[in-house]
């Protein structure tokens, strides 16, 4: 029987990661869509800049709204790559040919310092 990390390894091994600073030079060059396929709760501790919030459970759903054209880069991202890999993977079976994903996830990204944004929260004032 396999296990979830076998899963990870057979997605990753079909998919293109980029270092956190590779991914954000990439997102930055073809303006590649910027999906955090973390939960909410997460995604809220921080995230990066210009990324949209939807978690795994959701993307196969909502990614046509997102980006309807298959062609244009995308750009997935976790809490350390796991979730990312498999998104991606599923990306690709609906037609996706543009992705990417960041090696490390996001506990990568902020070992590199890169920029982090913070979900502001509504003034009740």
């Amino acid at each position: 029987m396999k296990t979830a990390h076998d899963l990870v390894l057979a997605a990753r091994a079909g998919i293109t990661e980029l270092t956190p600073s590779q991914a954000q030079a990439w997102q930055v060059s073809c303006a590649a869509l910027l999906i955090d396929v973390r939960e909410p709760d997460e995604f809220a501790a921080g995230h990066v800049p210009g990324a949209v919030n939807v978690p795994r459970g959701m993307l196969e759903f909502r990614i046509a709204d997102l980006q309807p054209d298959g062609n244009a880069p995308v750009l997935v991202y976790c809490k350390t790559s796991g979730r990312a890999a498999l998104s991606c993977q599923s990306l690709a079976s609906l037609g996706y040919t543009q992705l990417r994903s960041v090696a490390g996830g996001f506990d990568q990204w902020l070992a590199e310092g890169l920029p982090v944004e913070q979900a502001t929260l509504p003034s009740f004032e």
